[in-house]
């Protein structure tokens, strides 16, 4: 026969097993929108200080904004949903040190006239991929276990955002430097261009090397420089062509179409000599619709080799 307690008195509480804590931080759900907003604000703030101010002394916290603002989002988007078990060191230095060696190593290729012939704008492709896809093994050399398709399609993101957001800052100081002095109306409209087509570029061309050349690394940490990586790194590599071409080529069907315009060479002069408004409009069409193809084909990519990773 059992007799309860009398009342008040203590019991013993016995402890639960206790769960280890996450080997990543604690990061709440729509960090990346957070970001994104916030910084979308801070960024119409300083463009409008800066333009009643006429003060140069913010233009670097609105090019530095502006540059970094969509690829610093996307990289957390993916972090959030894909990548926390690959942890934050690895993210960081994908973006930080993958994305400036990635700048570094393709600055030799980085500035070409519009001008330029198709052999030109293929070989700074080819150049720009491999350097990305070199800072990614160097960003990666002392860590072995980070291999599989789902960890390159997010490393190589990470990089490839990196690299846009260097690349952007630099853009964006040439856009507003000029002769006449600050062209604050040109710098506004790089970041507002580049920013909207980051996630179209390079990121998105990189984490598809990425996850190709991580999905064949070795169980000690080796690369493997297949033919399978090869014919990525050149199929991304046409990609970044097609989307630098997509401008002459726009020039060269409205010349056709019109009649007038470039007769040479598809990418010579690199500008319509006084163009009617209706070549103008075919202009736009041609180009955004190229850049727009580009992108799909990309996504398409990116979106077949994700289908053949089961967690995906």
């Amino acid at each position: 026969m059992s007799h309860s307690p009398p009342p008040g008195t203590p019991r013993a509480r016995i402890p639960g097993p206790q769960q280890p804590p996450p080997p990543y931080p604690r990061i709440s759900a729509g960090l990346w929108r957070r970001c994104l907003g916030g910084g979308l604000a801070l960024w119409v703030l300083t463009a409008w200080v800066t333009y009643e101010t006429r003060s140069s002394v913010l233009l670097p916290t609105l090019i530095l904004l502006g540059s970094f603002l969509v690829p610093v989002a996307f990289v957390l988007w993916a972090y959030e949903r894909h990548g926390r078990d690959l942890g934050v060191s690895a993210i960081l230095g994908c973006f930080l040190a993958g994305g400036t060696l990635g700048v570094l190593g393709a600055s030799p290729a980085g500035s070409y006239p519009l001008g330029s012939s198709p052999a030109v704008v293929v070989g700074v492709g080819l150049v720009e991929e491999a350097a990305k896809l070199g800072a990614l093994v160097f960003a990666l050399r002392r860590q072995p276990a980070v291999r599989g398709l789902r960890a390159g399609l997010v490393l190589g993101a990470a990089v490839g955002f990196g690299f846009a957001a260097l690349e952007s800052a630099g853009y964006a100081v040439d856009a507003a430097v000029s002769t006449q002095g600050i062209d604050l109306r040109t710098l506004l409209e790089t970041e507002i261009l580049r920013g909207l087509l980051a996630p179209c570029g390079h990121g998105l061309w990189t984490a598809i090397a990425g996850g190709v050349l991580l999905s064949r690394r070795r169980l000690n940490g080796c690369f493997r420089f297949s033919a399978p990586v090869a014919g990525t790194w050149l199929g991304v590599s046409l990609l970044h062509a097609l989307w630098d071409s997509t401008h002459g080529v726009a020039l060269w069907v409205v010349a056709r179409l019109t009649g007038t315009g470039p007769a040479g060479r598809l990418f010579s002069p690199g500008y319509l000599v006084r163009p009617s408004a209706a070549q103008e409009h075919l202009f736009t069409l041609f180009s955004v619709g190229g850049l727009a193809l580009v992108s799909l084909a990309g996504v398409g990519w990116m979106r077949s080799l994700a289908r053949r990773d089961p967690p995906w």
